[in-house]
């Protein structure tokens, strides 16, 4: 079977994301790749430099995973709605999609409460590009 590579057709990728407000105009869905014992809190805003606050209570489901390295099988889990994660180890996955965003709110971040990790990956792309034509998601 032939492969097809992702970056550019069908992802982005913000490696390192806790704390780093990016656009989301370019992509249905973000899905943020959480590690560490700590509770990641997304908020956005209509602007990079602008004012970040909680867009509602929009995080219903999560998916856990008591491992990091892919030893361990994921539990699809659900939660109270909320604009925060709470983990307690190992990894959680959660998504926020676009049509979950007030208008104008083209920017997002997610917060950690200590020292957990964030990468976020913007899935199913508007638009399909080179890697090296994709938008610059941090300005």
């Amino acid at each position: 079977m032939a492969g097809m590579y992702g970056l550019g057709r069908v992802f982005n990728v913000i490696p390192i994301a806790a704390g780093n407000a990016f656009k989301m105009r370019g992509a249905s869905a973000v899905t943020f790749v959480c590690t560490g014992n700590d509770t990641f809190t997304v908020t956005a805003s209509s602007s990079f430099g602008g004012s970040y606050s909680s867009p509602g209570n929009i995080v219903t489901r999560k998916q856990t995973c008591t491992a990091t390295n892919g030893t361990a099988a994921w539990v699809e889990a659900t939660q109270a709605a909320s604009n925060a994660v709470t983990s307690a180890s190992g990894t959680v996955v959660f998504s926020v999609l676009t049509s979950q965003l007030a208008d104008p709110n083209d920017y997002v971040k997610v917060s950690v409460g200590g020292s957990g990790l964030v990468t976020a990956i913007l899935h199913d792309l508007v638009v399909a590009r080179k890697p090296a034509n994709l938008e610059v998601l941090g300005s």
